[in-house]
């Protein structure tokens, strides 16, 4: 017999070589026909696993964990490629792995799936699935195992990589069998509802060098139910995303003749990044921040000395070699800002030192992950960095929380979260190589959080390299998470940098660095915004605050007197003076997510007056024009002091 620890701390004794579904079994009936795999010792196992020796164990559903929902995926991405292979028997096996999100199967077909083939293989599923077929696992040495995939030349490739003496698994459904680890569900009966959503091409092993494949994606779930929710969820996604949005309201734009990755921002996107840059940079000159402009490039000794160069020049653009010079373009700004401090002598009563810029950086993105404005390979970042003492490290952080705080509250941001990114000790390659510098800062920055009273969780392997951070996780309006704000408490480059301030005691001392971003990017952060909006910005962020729309050319001048006022107070006002039908001219603006219309007829002109439509409540009948000015410049003066 072998002791087992479930997760609740509860202990149960079983039969040595008892799988871990006999486990779940001695449970619970429900959870074991939940069960889709295992953590043994931390590591996932398949449901067949046999305990052999006392260990933890926790019984994944796909319920309760990202892993237990992976094995449910990849489980279904088996049926798809058994589907595949019995409509087109000559289709080659590629990789078929669950994601986070899914799962894909890449296969190697003369002509792309068309819908209709789609549609064909998800019949097909549907029929492998009533056949309950039984999944086993089964091993086999290197040699026999190239003999079974002999007609499967990806198969051979990715078995002919592994090392000698490698365990070689397979696991069997039918007259289908594939190369793999697992883990895997008992039979194919236990997928239940399911979906193709797209396929697309995609290299073999991600190179451009290799042949391009045929990808299919899919998601699957236990119910029905869970499914319509998801598809339901992924339409409101389509309607939401930026890219289509960016197009349609012309906010940004791209072209292959400027590059991928690599936005251009239209009149309309242009007057939104500037009014968010605006915002943020006066929060910033009343909290006692010093704006400074630092090149885009800058010689690759500067990242050598901050320590970029060696945990991040595979994400930097390649080196310009100029006269004697390497230059790059830099792919961030705090060595410049180091610079900066260290440009003259500091006494500590000039302390802390708050330095911001909206600052250009340059990352290496491939071409496969760029999208629209939330992935790009030139961003603006709305950067600053914090030279304190270390008896100020609490308040100033305190301080950039209270900033994060404030911006969140005009934006009407409420779901969000505050994530602890910690070092992953036993992955310490891409992180700067100083065990008591890592534990000093994870030590401060947990302490100042807890004396905060702020409400985190810790991930561990989500810092910056050179130190622990604080990254606030927002929920977007269709249920991601993403990372807007960061605050960072760095220890490392003050000492590569050799920073230095005159103490009160007349010594020379090291000052501490506090990395922080508000809005992020202002890229991002835009196509954040976009999405959670669906273009309709809050009236101070419009492009267009207010449109006026004439009946006829009879109210021309009348329209242009209050387009003059309205301008003369600042506000985004447009004239729509076309010979078009009023009708149309109201659906066109309703399209352009306007905030205000002002129709305007013969009526209005003789009351001096406008008849009012609001993106918000419709149809708001007539009243003054000066009265509707002195409105909508309150509303737009006090928005965000609401």
């Amino acid at each position: 017999m072998i002791n087992v620890t479930l997760k609740d701390g509860s202990k149960k004794e079983i039969e040595k070589g008892s799988s871990a579904l006999d486990l779940a079994k001695s449970i619970s009936e429900g959870l074991a026909r939940n069960m889709t795999a295992v953590l043994i010792d931390g590591e996932v196992k398949d449901l067949r696993y046999k305990l052999e020796k006392d260990c933890t164990v926790e019984i994944l559903t796909f319920e309760n964990s990202l892993d237990g929902k992976k094995a449910y995926w990849h489980t279904t991405s088996h049926i798809m490629a058994q589907a595949v292979k019995r409509l087109f028997p000559n289709v080659k096996l590629a990789i078929g792995p669950a994601i986070d999100d899914g799962f894909y199967y890449d296969f190697d077909t003369d002509t792309p799936f068309s819908e209709e083939d789609k549609q064909k293989i998800e019949e097909e599923m549907k029929k492998i699935i009533k056949e309950n077929l039984s999944i086993e696992r089964f091993s086999l040495p290197k040699k026999e195992a190239l003999e079974l995939m002999k007609n499967e030349p990806y198969k051979i490739e990715l078995i002919e990589d592994l090392p000698e003496g490698e365990e070689i698994s397979f696991y069997k459904q039918g007259d289908f069998t594939d190369l793999c680890a697992g883990p895997h569900l008992e039979s194919t009966g236990k997928i239940k509802a399911f979906k193709i959503l797209s396929s697309s091409g995609a290299y073999w092993r991600g190179s451009e060098k290799n042949k391009m494949l045929q990808r299919i994606y899919a998601i699957s779930f236990p119910k029905q139910s869970e499914l319509d929710e998801y598809i339901k969820a992924q339409e409101e996604a389509k309607q939401r995303d930026h890219r289509k949005i960016g197009k349609d309201l012309e906010l940004f734009m791209t072209h292959p003749l400027v590059g991928s990755g690599l936005p251009m921002y239209l009149p309309n996107g242009a007057t939104v990044r500037r009014l968010l840059e605006r915002y943020i940079q006066d929060k910033e000159v009343k909290l006692g921040y010093k704006h400074v402009y630092t090149p885009s490039m800058a010689n690759v000794d500067l990242y050598k000395t901050s320590g970029h160069w060696d945990h991040y020049k595979e994400d930097m653009f390649p080196v310009m070699k100029i006269d004697t010079e390497e230059l790059v373009l830099r792919p961030m700004n705090c060595p410049h800002h180091m610079l900066i401090y260290k440009n003259k002598l500091h006494s500590y009563r000039e302390l802390p030192i708050r330095i911001g810029e909206l600052a250009h950086d340059f990352r290496f993105e491939d071409s496969g992950s760029v999208c629209g404005l939330e992935r790009v390979r030139e961003m603006c970042q709305n950067d600053a960095h914090l030279f304190v003492r270390p008896d100020q490290i609490k308040e100033e952080f305190g301080k950039v929380v209270d900033l994060i705080l404030s911006v969140y509250k005009d934006f009407g941001f409420k779901d969000y979260s505050f994530r602890l990114s910690l070092r992953d000790k036993e992955n310490k390659a891409k992180y700067f190589d100083d065990d008591d510098m890592w534990e000093m800062a994870e030590r401060q920055l947990r302490d100042i959080l807890t004396e905060s009273g702020l409400d985190f969780y810790e991930a561990k392997g989500e810092a910056a390299f050179y130190g622990p951070k604080l990254d606030v996780q927002i929920k977007t309006a269709v249920g991601h998470d993403v990372t807007i704000s960061t605050c960072q408490l760095d220890f490392l480059l003050p000492q590569r940098f050799e920073l230095e301030y005159i103490g009160e005691d007349g010594a020379p001392h090291r000052p501490v660095v506090i990395h922080r971003a508000i809005l992020g990017t202002f890229d991002r952060f835009l196509a954040f915004l976009i999405e959670e909006t669906k273009g309709a910005f809050p009236l101070w962020l419009s492009p267009v605050q207010v449109k006026i729309l004439p009946i006829s050319d009879n109210q021309l001048d009348y329209s242009m007197k209050i387009k003059e006022e309205l301008e003369a107070l600042g506000i985004r006002v447009e004239l729509d003076d076309r010979n078009e039908k009023i009708g149309y001219k109201i659906r066109e603006a309703q399209m352009q997510k306007i905030p205000y219309m002002l129709v305007v007829g013969e009526k209005e002109v003789e009351g001096e007056k406008v008849s009012v439509r609001s993106r918000k409540s419709g149809d708001e009948g007539q009243m003054s024009a000066k009265e509707f000015i002195t409105r909508v410049d309150n509303e737009i003066k006090n928005y965000i002091n609401d």
